[in-house]
């Protein structure tokens, strides 16, 4: 007799999905995902702009 573990069951959530990943919107896709801040405010856009403005802008 073996004194092993029994293994434990799957979790059917954490399945492989082989599904087309281009169907689906990644956080690349979204203002989001490219660390944009949600606008709004355009004093604080402009004062953002002028603040991060290059040297050779000016």
């Amino acid at each position: 007799m073996s004194t092993a573990p029994e293994p434990e069951p799957r979790d059917p959530q954490a399945a492989l999905v082989f599904d087309d990943p281009l169907s689906r919107q990644s956080s690349d896709d979204t203002d989001r995902g490219w660390g944009e801040r949600p606008s709004g405010d355009s004093a604080g856009d402009l004062a953002r702009f002028l603040d991060e403005k290059p040297p050779h802008h000016l």
